[in-house]
């Protein structure tokens, strides 16, 4: 019997033993390196076509129909006359700056880009040096009564031709008042 109790106890040590040998830690667990990831292909970006982007973004510049009425306009918008050596705009020349310069001020409102130029003339007496100045003079009233009316000043450009580019030639009063004035032209667009 005390072979079998050593026996037990040497079988039940061993027995011990094995388990506690044959009992590994298990393996650890595989640290998993962040796989690289799979190259996805970038999206797929379609380009708007350049007719589309002109319709959606508002355009500096009138189209044809829209240059069509500015012109319109303009011509109803007749030359507005000076009395000899003045550049103050009279009763009659404001009538005519006012007639539809409301409209067209609304019209220029939509397109910043597009732009007026007001020409200043005088008669043909006096210096050219002083006509320059006095047609300058002339076509600054214009321009601050269209301001007034409701355009915007980087729209409207002057310039002054002095006594050149008459409209009359005759050399008396009622040909000269024909020559002092101001006109108004729709100036060239980089459109």
């Amino acid at each position: 019997m005390v072979a079998v109790a050593a026996l037990c106890v040497f079988g039940s040590a061993c027995a011990k033993k094995e388990v506690a040998v044959a009992k590994t830690p298990p393996p650890p667990a595989p640290v998993s390196t962040p796989a690289a990831p799979a190259a996805t292909p970038a999206p797929v970006r379609r380009q708007t076509p350049p007719q589309q982007v002109a319709q959606n973004t508002p355009s500096n510049y009138p189209n044809a129909t829209t240059r069509a009425r500015i012109d319109e306009l303009i011509a109803r918008i007749q030359d507005a006359y000076f009395d000899y050596d003045q550049h103050t705009l009279r009763n009659d020349a404001i009538s005519t700056l006012a007639t539809d310069s409301k409209e067209l001020a609304t019209i220029l409102q939509q397109y910043p880009g597009y732009k007026l130029k007001i020409e200043g003339y005088c008669d043909e007496r006096g210096s050219a040096e002083y006509n320059v100045a006095l047609g300058d003079a002339r076509a600054k009233a214009a321009k601050d009564y269209l301001v007034n009316a409701g355009v915007a000043a980087n729209q409207l450009d002057t310039v002054s031709f002095g006594k050149e580019t008459q409209v009359c030639t005759e050399h008396d009063e009622a040909c000269w008042q024909k020559n002092r004035r101001v006109h108004i032209v729709a100036e060239k667009q980089n459109s």
